[in-house]
């Protein structure tokens, strides 16, 4: 089971470049980063947290650009994987998004993890000219377009959404990115998964996913995917316990959040939850 970071990029605090390599440097696996192009202020949308329409965090509004900042990260480190917590592929260009991820993979060495969310914000799906009936489907044929464009000397595709000729595109990705799904734990949800993604990514609220864990396992193998589906839980605190039930159950990556604050006290705080993990790991062979 592998260990993460997820930073809720701001225009104030630690930078994603910073702490990118804050975690490599602390033994951590994989360094997340969201996406919000934007926030309206006037929202029909219930936040999923507070069930109303005020936010848990007002770096919503700041949000950096997600592939900005996974590149300045990218530059400072060498081996932690980048990834998104997640994105909003919808909101963006198929075509151009594609090159972007290409370049980034590319230039990275394979180290890309696409997280990618339905959004709950539909007022700010909405400003992009998304149906929101329709943006499950909408999100199918993005990804389907972009893995043509990774994959294929000439793709094309035609779709709903989506639609171009034979083309050339490259750079190509060293690897193409696998996709994780953040979303809630449900049997609709992971129907989506298994069909269209390579696994999923739990809510920052979702804690109690053992039988969760248990159904996407069930429902990968009886559609007949390959492997283990991957599964990364956000987590809160470190706990003996529940990381060693977590392993046991399927669970590959577990990713922990990083504060608001200035760089000297988030390194710090890289620091200490290593230092914890490491003697989780030594004390329930956990690894």
């Amino acid at each position: 089971m592998k260990f993460g970071i997820t930073l809720f990029t701001s225009d104030r605090g630690i930078g994603p470049a910073s702490a990118a390599r804050g975690a490599e440097a602390n033994g951590f696996d994989s360094f997340y980063v969201p996406e919000h192009t934007h926030i309206p202020v006037k929202r029909d949308a219930a936040h999923p947290q507070t069930g109303d329409a005020s936010l848990p965090d007002d770096r919503y509004m700041r949000t950096l650009d997600p592939w900005v900042a996974l590149a300045s990260a990218s530059a400072v480190t060498e081996r932690i994987e980048l990834g998104t917590s997640v994105a909003l592929p919808v909101e963006h260009d198929p075509i151009t998004l594609a090159k972007t991820i290409a370049s980034l993979d590319h230039l990275s060495g394979g180290r890309v993890t696409l997280g990618v969310g339905y959004g709950w914000n539909l007022d700010e799906l909405t400003d992009h000219n998304v149906p929101p009936g329709r943006r499950r489907t909408m999100l199918r044929e993005y990804l389907e377009a972009m893995r043509a464009l990774w994959t294929q000397d000439e793709a094309s595709y035609d779709g709903e959404f989506v639609k171009f000729g034979p083309s050339w595109a490259w750079p190509k990705p060293a690897r193409v990115p696998p996709v994780i799904v953040g979303a809630a734990g449900n049997d609709k949800n992971f129907r989506w998964i298994v069909k269209s993604a390579d696994g999923w990514m739990t809510t920052p609220i979702e804690q109690d996913i053992d039988d969760r864990v248990a159904a996407l396992r069930r429902m990968w193998r009886e559609v007949g995917r390959d492997g283990e589906p991957r599964i990364v839980v956000l987590d809160g605190k470190p706990d003996v316990d529940k990381l060693r039930r977590w392993k046991d159950l399927g669970v590959t990556e577990v990713v922990y959040g990083l504060p608001d604050r200035s760089e000297e006290d988030v390194l710090a705080y890289l620091g200490r939850l290593s230092g914890k993990l490491e003697g989780l790991r030594e004390s329930t062979a956990v690894g």
